[in-house]
């Protein structure tokens, strides 16, 4: 395998992994073929081990190849992988042509809300909720000193109205942040800014229709299933597999519309390869009033490789309607939420749903935009990776002695992982004893569907483990207190 290294700039792990993604993408390694060992290709390009064991785990996580226990690397097979090939590499400036010339409270992805806490008065000395952060690291200062400079400088134009979508600012950073972050195409217009994704979805019912009849993953988040039960769609839950839905039954099941967490399904974690990401897109091409919602909830903290693109960064037809939030990335109070819409719903949207305001404070949109464009937010996010990703590492540490009677999923990225029984024992077996030894842990089981009542009682007696609001002492008590009462 001939690959040009270069010095400087791209970190070589990357350059290995752009390299054999792209010859996969090509066509020139084909599937089944056996890839080189780490240790051979480490010696052959003179780099250390580790860093060619860098570009594999990315392209595993992606789906571009698997491993197989004794035998190595193996490319996957991806069908069609060609008719995508580019979509994620589309030039884009931020801003279109005609913009030169022109010169309530909704919760994201994994957040918690009041029915999913299963608050019962007690008290606990651990607390491993799954929907908490960090926000030790919020930089306080710097958001205190954009807020004073924006106050002493407005005038009359920031307490008006504002775009129906948002100020356009805050829409091109926000354009230019996904590009780079996430592999999302788009441009300013096709952003729509509110407070909430229950603002978001509310406009998207008025766009794809009443009636309509969307698929879901099970277990999923629950808040975006009431809210669609309560649109009157018909919602169809669809059990997944390791690489996440399975695009074969949403033919099946004859949906027109899929919801889906792509880069990080909430509460599995599973992380959806290239090929199931490539078979959802061509389900959605099939038909004109096809659509695939992306939640991408908590991309920003992955702790293995580069970020995982976004689905809509393989979009080629116009499919991906991408959803995002900064509740997770920055804190919980900032309720600024936004969707990228497909050039044909945001003609729809311009056509149907002009009247409707934004529902953000333009005063709160002028500080996230700064924030944002003056790097401050970059820098708050490495800053927040580093303090959970020593979170995460010291809690699978502390997870070593369960691995005999439990496995451990999920814990490539985000801030939780799960705990899946290797026994007979039952879910609310495991949290009783938990809550008598003055720890709170979470049932995957909160996150089932209502409808599959039975398979939620047969599944495994599976728990979510977060780690992002609490302190290295209380993760190491509450595992102590965990290994009393589970390891006996």
């Amino acid at each position: 395998m001939t690959i040009r290294l270069q010095a400087g700039g791209v970190r070589l792990y990357e350059q290995i992994y752009e390299h054999i993604k792209n010859e996969i993408r090509a066509g020139k390694l084909l599937a089944g073929e056996r890839l080189p060992s780490t240790r051979s290709l480490a010696e052959y390009l003179q780099v250390a081990r580790s860093t060619v064991d860098y570009a594999y785990g990315q392209l595993l996580d992606e789906g571009y190849i698997e491993a197989s226990p004794c035998r190595g690397y193996f490319v996957c097979p991806i069908e069609e992988l060609m008719q995508l090939e580019g979509a994620g590499e589309k030039a884009f400036s931020g801003v279109r042509t005609e913009d030169k010339e022109n010169g309530g409270v909704g919760k994201q992805a994994g957040e918690a809300e009041p029915s999913d806490q299963g608050v019962d008065g007690g008290s606990f000395v651990c607390d491993f909720s799954p929907h908490e952060i960090d926000m030790s690291g919020f930089p306080f200062g710097v958001w205190k000193k954009i807020t004073k400079n924006i106050l002493t400088d407005a005038n009359s134009d920031l307490f008006s109205r504002g775009e129906p979508q948002g100020d356009k600012e805050l829409r091109l950073t926000i354009s230019r942040y996904l590009h780079s972050s996430r592999g999302v195409n788009c441009h300013p217009e096709q952003i729509v800014v509110g407070a909430g994704n229950d603002y978001l979805l509310l406009l998207l019912e008025k766009l794809l229709g009443r009636q309509v009849r969307i698929a879901m993953e099970n277990p999923t988040y629950l808040r975006s299933f009431r809210i669609f039960k309560s649109f009157s769609y018909q919602v169809v839950t669809v059990d997944a597999d390791e690489n996440g839905m399975r695009a074969g039954q949403l033919e099946k099941e004859k949906v027109t519309a899929v919801y889906c967490m792509p880069s990080h399904q909430f509460p599995s974690g599973t992380v959806m390869p290239i090929g199931r990401r490539i078979e959802l897109l061509r389900w959605a091409a099939k038909g004109a009033d096809r659509y695939i919602i992306e939640d991408d909830y908590d991309s920003e903290f992955r702790y293995h490789g580069k970020p995982i693109p976004a689905l809509q960064a393989n979009d080629e037809h116009g499919k991906v309607i991408y959803l995002g939030s900064f509740s997770k990335a920055i804190a919980p109070a900032i309720r600024v939420s936004f969707m990228v819409l497909p050039e044909a719903l945001l003609e729809k949207y311009r056509r149907e749903l002009f009247f409707y305001s934004c529902t953000v404070s333009r005063i709160d949109q002028s500080i996230l935009n700064e924030f944002i464009r003056d790097g401050y937010f970059e820098r708050h996010l490495n800053r927040m990776r580093k303090i959970y990703r020593a979170k995460h590492e010291l809690l699978l540490e502390e997870l070593r002695p369960f691995k005999e009677k439990f496995a451990v999923t999920g814990e490539n990225a985000g801030l939780h992982l799960l705990l899946t029984a290797k026994g007979t024992v039952k879910e609310e077996e495991l949290i009783t004893a938990a809550a008598a030894a003055g720890v709170k842990v979470y049932g995957l089981s909160g996150s089932m569907a209502e409808t599959l009542d039975q398979k939620r009682k047969a599944a495994p007696a599976t728990v979510l483990m977060g780690f992002g609001a609490l302190k290295h002492e209380q993760i190491r008590e509450g595992i102590r207190r965990l290994k009393e009462v589970w390891l006996v």
